[in-house]
């Protein structure tokens, strides 16, 4: 009788055992669920490569770092102007929406510097800034997927990736599900398209989504997005970009202002890159064309021994229209001043850009002197 009654609490002792351990691993299951989207929220891309400066260093901070902050502490008490739509693309001030859409576009660099302004003084006031302005953005805007209106998202997507860690998990959260669909709705709307890609698949419209996807890519540390980035940006060296390093856009607009404009988000593009190890300067395409031709075509006409009249004969009749409106920079000789942030931008990819970087400017926009303020080396 006693061995029965020994057994019975033998085996009530090894089901409440596994009972037990059962409710562990529910629990322990429940705590990794809940664990998830924090982990997935953390930025990877950390383009931004200037760590937050010392309380010693703060005092003697750089000029342009003094004039950022001081220029985000301006607006700290700004209402968000998130839109549901921006559109300035083919459009002239004071046509459709295109006035109030340059008024928001303000927030996406302002998120940016405010970013860059809570990396270099830590103070709080101006997170919250960019928790308030990024999660309005981001539960307001309804993406269209053209990326002329849409370039100035790189801005959203720098803010968030040097302040993810620090961000309210809503909005961590909000803003990583924005990019996912953000991303993901370029890469499908480009492999939509027939091969060999013509048209804005093969213009300055193609550099600036590949831009986007790129950065959303290396920031959520998308592994199959990264991957669609790699590929396009390579299926787009070929397309855009000739061996010799003049570009489809100069060919169709006869304009140095769209040679910039295209190289420009793929400097971008390759930036976010190289802070995974990844070096896309000189990728080659199929044609054996790469980013780094294409600067190097460009230089002569940047460190002013080339000069070139703009828009002479382009066969875009919205040329001719911005011109005869009396727009700056549609007429004339090109000025090599606007390709400065390109080239400083370049300079932080490969060191060889720096002095023409340092002849257009000696100090580069003070967003990248913060951001990056080192030139590659």
């Amino acid at each position: 009788m006693a061995r029965k009654v020994r057994l019975m609490q033998s085996r009530t002792e090894a089901r409440r055992a596994q009972t037990w351990q059962q409710a562990c691993t529910l629990l322990l299951a429940g705590a990794a669920v809940l664990l998830l989207p924090l982990r997935q929220a953390q930025a990877a891309m950390n383009f931004c490569a200037a760590p937050a400066l010392q309380t010693s260093e703060r005092t003697n901070a750089d000029p342009g770092v003094k004039a950022l902050v001081s220029n985000v502490q301006a607006h700290l008490n700004d209402p968000p102007r998130a839109l549901a739509k921006l559109h300035t693309e083919g459009t002239l001030p004071h046509e459709g929406i295109y006035d109030q859409s340059v008024e928001a576009e303000k927030d996406l660099d302002l998120l940016r510097d405010a970013a860059l302004a809570w990396r270099a003084t830590s103070e709080d006031r101006y997170l919250k800034l960019v928790d308030r302005l990024l999660y309005a953005w981001v539960t307001t805007y309804q993406p269209s997927f053209n990326p002329i209106d849409e370039t100035h998202f790189e801005g959203l997507i720098l803010a968030y990736d040097m302040t993810a860690s620090a961000l309210p998990v809503k909005t961590r959260n909000a803003t990583m599900a924005f990019l996912t669909k953000f991303a993901n709705g370029y890469i499908a709307q480009i492999d939509a398209q027939p091969r060999p890609l013509t048209g804005t698949f093969r213009n300055n419209w193609q550099s600036h989504r590949i831009k986007l996807i790129s950065m959303a890519a290396f920031t959520l540390d998308n592994r199959k997005m990264i991957n669609a980035a790699q590929r396009l940006f390579d299926e787009h060296i070929g397309d855009n970009i000739a061996p010799d390093g003049s570009t489809v856009d100069f060919a169709e607009r006869d304009a140095l202002h769209y040679v910039t404009y295209d190289l420009q988000p793929l400097v971008t593009a390759a930036l976010a890159a190289r802070r995974h190890n990844r070096n896309w300067l000189p990728e080659k395409g199929a044609n054996g064309a790469s980013l780094a031709a294409a600067l190097n075509w460009l230089t002569p006409y940047a460190d002013g021994s080339r000069t070139h009249e703009e828009f002479v004969h382009s066969n875009v009749p919205f040329d001719a229209k911005r011109r005869e409106a009396g727009l700056p920079g549609y007429s004339g000789q090109w000025d090599p001043k606007n390709a400065t942030e390109l080239f400083h931008l370049a300079a932080r990819l490969d060191g060889r850009y720096t002095p023409i970087a340092l002849q257009l400017a000696p100090t580069p926009p003070a967003w990248l002197a913060v951001c990056l303020p080192l030139p590659a080396r």
